[in-house]
Protein backbone atom coordinates (compact mmCIF):
# COMPACT_ATOMS: atom_id res chain seq x y z
CA UNK A 1 0.00 0.00 0.00
CA UNK A 2 1.38 3.37 -1.02
CA UNK A 3 1.18 6.18 1.50
CA UNK A 4 2.15 9.81 0.97
CA UNK A 5 2.55 12.62 3.49
CA UNK A 6 3.35 16.20 2.51
CA UNK A 7 4.95 18.91 4.61
CA UNK A 8 6.58 22.29 4.17
CA UNK A 9 3.71 24.49 3.07
CA UNK A 10 3.19 27.96 4.47
CA UNK A 11 2.89 31.64 3.68
CA UNK A 12 5.53 33.70 1.92
CA UNK A 13 5.78 37.01 0.11
CA UNK A 14 6.16 37.18 -3.64
CA UNK A 15 9.74 36.48 -4.68
CA UNK A 16 10.33 34.22 -1.73
CA UNK A 17 11.01 30.49 -1.54
CA UNK A 18 9.49 27.40 0.03
CA UNK A 19 10.47 23.75 0.01
CA UNK A 20 7.84 21.02 0.07
CA UNK A 21 8.62 17.45 1.03
CA UNK A 22 6.62 14.27 0.57
CA UNK A 23 7.47 11.11 2.50
CA UNK A 24 6.66 8.09 0.35
CA UNK A 25 6.13 4.56 1.63
CA UNK A 26 5.26 1.47 -0.37
CA UNK A 27 6.98 2.68 -3.54
CA UNK A 28 10.52 3.64 -4.53
CA UNK A 29 12.00 5.91 -7.18
CA UNK A 30 13.03 2.93 -9.29
CA UNK A 31 9.61 1.29 -9.18
CA UNK A 32 7.33 4.20 -9.97
CA UNK A 33 6.62 7.78 -10.87
CA UNK A 34 6.07 10.59 -8.38
CA UNK A 35 4.73 14.07 -8.92
CA UNK A 36 3.49 17.30 -7.42
CA UNK A 37 0.11 18.77 -8.31
CA UNK A 38 -1.72 21.85 -7.13
CA UNK A 39 -5.30 23.00 -6.95
CA UNK A 40 -7.18 26.18 -6.15
CA UNK A 41 -10.88 26.20 -5.25
CA UNK A 42 -13.09 26.03 -8.31
CA UNK A 43 -10.32 24.91 -10.65
CA UNK A 44 -9.03 21.56 -11.80
CA UNK A 45 -5.99 20.01 -10.21
CA UNK A 46 -2.93 20.68 -12.36
CA UNK A 47 0.43 18.99 -12.64
CA UNK A 48 3.43 21.00 -11.46
CA UNK A 49 6.42 18.65 -11.65
CA UNK A 50 7.03 14.93 -11.97
CA UNK A 51 10.02 12.64 -11.64
CA UNK A 52 10.88 9.03 -12.31
CA UNK A 53 13.91 6.93 -13.23
CA UNK A 54 12.93 6.66 -16.93
CA UNK A 55 12.27 10.25 -18.05
CA UNK A 56 13.85 12.20 -15.22
CA UNK A 57 12.04 15.44 -14.41
CA UNK A 58 9.11 17.12 -16.16
CA UNK A 59 7.75 20.57 -15.36
CA UNK A 60 4.70 22.60 -16.18
CA UNK A 61 5.55 25.64 -18.32
CA UNK A 62 4.32 27.95 -15.57
CA UNK A 63 7.02 26.80 -13.13
CA UNK A 64 9.99 26.05 -15.39
CA UNK A 65 13.12 27.80 -14.18
CA UNK A 66 11.59 28.49 -10.76
CA UNK A 67 10.72 25.07 -9.31
CA UNK A 68 12.97 22.04 -8.95
CA UNK A 69 11.77 18.53 -8.17
CA UNK A 70 14.16 16.06 -6.58
CA UNK A 71 14.20 12.74 -4.76
CA UNK A 72 16.09 11.71 -1.68
CA UNK A 73 16.44 7.97 -2.11
CA UNK A 74 17.87 7.49 1.37
CA UNK A 75 14.83 9.08 2.99
CA UNK A 76 12.42 8.08 0.20
CA UNK A 77 11.09 11.59 -0.14
CA UNK A 78 10.00 13.67 -3.12
CA UNK A 79 10.91 17.32 -2.67
CA UNK A 80 9.84 20.47 -4.49
CA UNK A 81 12.03 23.54 -4.17
CA UNK A 82 10.00 26.59 -5.13
CA UNK A 83 11.83 29.84 -5.82
CA UNK A 84 10.69 33.24 -7.11
CA UNK A 85 7.19 32.47 -5.93
CA UNK A 86 4.29 34.43 -7.38
CA UNK A 87 0.78 35.06 -6.03
CA UNK A 88 -0.57 32.78 -8.75
CA UNK A 89 1.38 29.89 -7.18
CA UNK A 90 -1.02 30.03 -4.25
CA UNK A 91 -2.76 26.64 -4.02
CA UNK A 92 -3.12 23.41 -2.13
CA UNK A 93 -0.17 21.25 -3.21
CA UNK A 94 -0.51 17.49 -3.44
CA UNK A 95 2.02 14.70 -3.75
CA UNK A 96 1.06 11.83 -6.08
CA UNK A 97 2.60 8.49 -6.98
CA UNK A 98 2.03 5.43 -9.12
CA UNK A 99 3.76 2.16 -9.87
CA UNK A 100 5.52 2.13 -13.24
CA UNK A 101 6.15 5.02 -15.60
CA UNK A 102 3.38 7.50 -16.32
CA UNK A 103 2.30 8.01 -19.94
CA UNK A 104 1.49 11.64 -19.16
CA UNK A 105 3.52 12.52 -16.05
CA UNK A 106 1.58 15.72 -15.33
CA UNK A 107 -1.87 14.26 -15.84
CA UNK A 108 -4.12 13.65 -12.83
CA UNK A 109 -5.47 10.54 -14.53
CA UNK A 110 -2.08 8.81 -14.44
CA UNK A 111 -1.94 8.65 -10.62
CA UNK A 112 -3.85 6.53 -8.14
CA UNK A 113 -2.12 7.47 -4.88
CA UNK A 114 -2.45 10.91 -3.31
CA UNK A 115 -1.39 12.73 -0.20
CA UNK A 116 -3.63 14.97 1.88
CA UNK A 117 -2.08 18.18 0.59
CA UNK A 118 -0.29 21.18 2.04
CA UNK A 119 -1.26 24.82 1.56
CA UNK A 120 1.05 27.33 -0.07
CA UNK A 121 0.06 31.01 0.08
CA UNK A 122 2.04 33.71 -1.72
CA UNK A 123 1.16 37.32 -0.96
CA UNK A 124 1.93 40.26 -3.20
Amino acid sequence: QVQLAESGGGSVQAGGSLRLSCVVSGLTYRSGCMAWFRQVPGKEREGVAASDSVFGATYADSVKGRFTVSQDNAKNTLDLQMNSLKPEDTAQYYCAARHGTAIEPLSVDDYNNWGQGTQVTVSS
